[in-house]
Parts: C-alpha cells; structure tokens; sequence
C-alpha cells in the first residue's frame, strides 16, 4: 500500500533532497524513504538499557562515586528481580 503525504520543507532542505535524489538516480520520495530506515537504524542502535545508561553515567563521573553507583545499580537490579517475582 502506498500512502501520500504532503510536507513542506525550507529552500536548503529542498534543495538537499533534490541534490541526493540526482545524485542517487532515484525519486525524491526514495530519499526520504532511505533516510529514514537509515535514521531507525541508527536510533535503535543507540539505545541502551537503563542499567546501561547509568553505568556510562557513573562511570564518567557525573558528581557521583563510581562505586556507590556500582552499589546503586546491584540494588535496583536485585529489586527489580523481587519486583518481578524472580
């Protein structure tokens, strides 16, 4: 199924797609088509689980011990088991 849809776009954006769009040798609407499963690919890439994401903080020192962050994690993993019934 096809959709359409309408957007409006400033001159240098424009002007960018149409540049790709030559430059690949496909439609306009192919570009964006491209670019946005290169955009979802790279978003889901870029997520981290959020035990993850406070070890990266607590590991680069954002006014908090590393160690007492490390506690802080075991904590909330080991209360999160309990919360799930594990």
């Amino acid at each position: 199924m096809i959709y359409r849809t309408t957007f409006a776009l400033d001159e240098e954006t424009a002007k960018r797609l149409k540049r790709l769009a030559t430059h690949w040798d496909v439609s306009q609407a192919e570009v964006v088509r491209r670019s946005l499963e290169k955009a979802a690919r790279e978003t889901e890439e870029q997520k981290s689980s959020p035990v993850e994401l406070l070890r990266k903080l607590f590991a680069a020192g954002q006014g908090l011990d590393p160690e007492k962050g490390s506690a802080y994690i075991a904590e909330v993993y080991e209360d999160r088991k309990h919360w799930r019934g594990q």
